[in-house]
């Protein structure tokens, strides 16, 4: 069964880290500051960071196509 994602749900930086193929803490903070990935904005809320679900998985879709087209 496949698992609906809510456009409003917001993770956590552990979730985020695991949808992103369990990156590391540092790798997700390159990508946050690197202009060129254009990675979601996390948000604040009490000192802590959450983002978006569906802007996560948008970003990995795209960044899966770029790098299908690349030379």
């Amino acid at each position: 069964m496949k698992s609906e994602i809510n456009s409003a749900a917001l993770i956590p930086q552990a979730a985020v880290l695991a949808v992103c193929g369990d990156v590391s803490a540092m790798t997700l903070w390159r990508w946050r500051y690197d202009p060129d990935l254009d990675f979601p904005a996390p948000r604040t809320i009490r000192g802590r960071l959450y983002w978006r679900e569906q802007e996560v998985i948008a970003w990995l879709h795209a960044r899966a196509l770029a790098d299908a087209s690349a030379p």
